[in-house]
């Protein structure tokens, strides 16, 4: 108890500590749909602050400034414009909005305003302000990405291989697997550190996902920040501003940190609604011009720190409409990102989970942070999988005769075994060794072990996440 009382002391003294020097006050002049014209204050504002709309019966809304029009502040709410009308007062609030994280954060589920909503008590607020709205690091001063990160994933692991600092989208149409996929890398990931964005998650899920997908022993290394589909549209996309604060704060402290977010697309389509909501002309299928001036101050915001930091691995989800890949936001996405995971919807429905498409998926560090020996055991994977795939319809139809091609022969041999190796249940996890290893086994390829190690052997103790049999 004593603990959570100097917890609460300590968020006292800073939130005094906090207080500005000054009050600024405006006027609500209109109200037209989600928007909020304020006058008297047009001074003290800038796009981006936020302010307490006063309301009846004491009632306060949160408000952000979205811009300006005739000398008035355009606010769009945080929840519900009930109880507001013309006249009422606005108090302007914090004209830099930030975050105050610790290391404390980690196990804990947060809303887009760093607030618990995990009924485990308050959260202890560090000394140090992270702006929601930072800036990335200058691109002369980062580092490189790193060595490779382990994502206990298979089909991750082998054919996609990802290095810390690296950022990666996964693409796919609604119901085919995203959300199963992030849950198996933040359980079974190596990272000390992860951060999970869950914006515009349904309510009914964002529960499950944090009990039932990520487990206590992923929560623990985590910090979860909830924004569900029925919120503001400034609540979900402050949300995703938020995991990446929480994320630098954490890369500042030298920690290699791997950030999931679920989905850049309901951020854009946030940041849509606000646009247009705002007056922005619509661009491309709806998309207003701003989207996509956010989605790379978004995204460059993960990657490598400078000098003394460490890095921010982004896996980011990608909503693709009507599976059409090259629909606006995953065009755009795609363009930024340094490699795309693409799951495919016939291959979960035939079964086969996580339903990664290697042929189409790629991922921009490899071959080069891999050995000889693995990018070949690679490399013969999918060649393997690209001849069968050519010859597919042939061979379902009984058209191809055995012995007309050797390569297409091969290919038919090895290719159950390739399907069953990508298959991976939710639970079960798979190191980089271990996957490597069971490639080249069940391809009947050699694979050396590396200098001052041995070979991991059935009495060799498990992996972490697995059971050794008895």
């Amino acid at each position: 108890m004593e603990g959570k009382d100097l917890s609460v002391a300590d968020n006292i003294v800073n939130a005094l500590a906090r207080r500005p020097d000054y009050r600024a006050f405006g006027t609500v002049r209109s109200v037209v749909g989600l928007i909020v014209e304020v006058a008297g204050a047009t001074g003290s504002l800038a796009v981006g602050d936020h302010c307490h709309v006063l309301g009846r019966r004491g009632r306060e809304i949160a408000c952000a400034v979205v811009g300006f029009r005739d000398d008035r502040a355009l606010m769009m709410p945080m929840g519900p414009l009930d109880g507001i009308g013309i006249g009422c007062q606005v108090k302007v609030g914090v004209t830099d909005p930030v975050i105050y994280p610790d290391r404390s954060w980690l196990g804990r589920v947060i809303n887009a305003f760093g607030e618990p909503i995990d009924g485990r008590g308050p959260l202890p607020t560090g000394t140090v302000a992270y702006p929601i709205h930072n800036q990335p690091p200058p691109s002369q001063t980062r580092g490189r990405v790193g060595e490779k990160i382990d994502l206990g994933v298979r089909s991750m692991n082998a054919f996609l291989t990802c290095c810390r600092g690296q950022r990666m989208g996964i693409f796919s149409g609604s119901g085919v697997g995203k959300s199963t996929l992030l849950s198996m890398m933040a359980r079974h990931t190596e990272a000390r550190v992860s951060t999970i964005g869950l914006i515009g998650e349904r309510g009914r899920e964002a529960r499950e996902f944090v009990e039932d997908d990520l487990g206590t022993e992923g929560l623990a290394r985590s910090v979860v920040v909830v924004a569900t589909s029925d919120e503001s549209p400034l609540v979900r996309r402050q949300a995703a501003y938020v995991t990446l604060a929480v994320s630098e704060y954490f890369r500042d402290l030298g920690e290699d940190v791997l950030c999931l977010m679920d989905s850049i697309t309901r951020f854009a389509m946030a940041q849509r609604e606000i646009s247009l909501s705002a007056g922005e002309p619509p661009a491309s299928k709806g998309y207003t011009p701003s989207v996509f001036a956010e989605l790379p101050r978004l995204l460059e915001r993960a990657g490598p720190g400078g000098v003394g930091q460490g890095t921010i691995t982004g896996l980011f989800t990608v909503l693709v409409e009507g599976d059409d890949h090259n629909e606006p936001v995953a065009d755009a996405v795609r363009g930024i990102l340094d490699g795309h995971v693409v799951l495919d919807r016939a291959i979960a429905e035939r079964g086969r989970y996580p339903p990664v498409n290697v042929l189409r998926s790629v991922s921009r560090t490899m071959p080069d942070c891999n050995t000889d020996a693995e990018n070949a055991i690679v490399e013969r994977a999918r060649r393997l999988t690209a001849t069968y795939e050519d010859m597919a319809e042939l061979v379902r139809l009984g058209a191809y005769r055995r012995g007309s091609d050797p390569d297409v022969d091969e290919a038919i041999q090895y290719h159950g075994a390739i399907e069953g190796f990508l298959d991976q249940r939710k639970h079960e996890r798979s190191s980089l060794d271990e996957t490597y290893r069971m490639l080249a086994e069940l391809l009947d390829m050699p694979f050396p072990t590396a200098p001052g190690t041995t070979a991991r052997t059935a009495d060799a103790a498990p992996a972490a996440g697995t059971v050794k049999p008895d």
